[in-house]
């Protein structure tokens, strides 16, 4: 994260291409031709993204002890 961006802003920006790498990978499977490790690299990052979502999201809740 910039120091200049916001966790929101940040979070957007992460969900947008976590949004565009699920589109990319949708279009390769109808393509039906797909390639395999083209198809395993995109999951993988679309999983990081994933994780890098939930952090700040997390983050951004705070720990409330009940």
């Amino acid at each position: 994260m910039n120091d200049d961006e916001s966790p929101a802003a940040e979070l957007k920006a992460l969900k947008a291409e976590h949004r565009a790498l699920d589109e990319q990978i949708a279009a390769l499977y109808a393509d039906g031709g797909a390639d395999q490790l083209e198809l395993a690299r995109l999951k993988k990052r679309k999983l990081r993204l994933k994780d890098q979502i939930e952090r700040i999201a997390d983050s951004n809740i705070p720990d409330i002890i009940a």
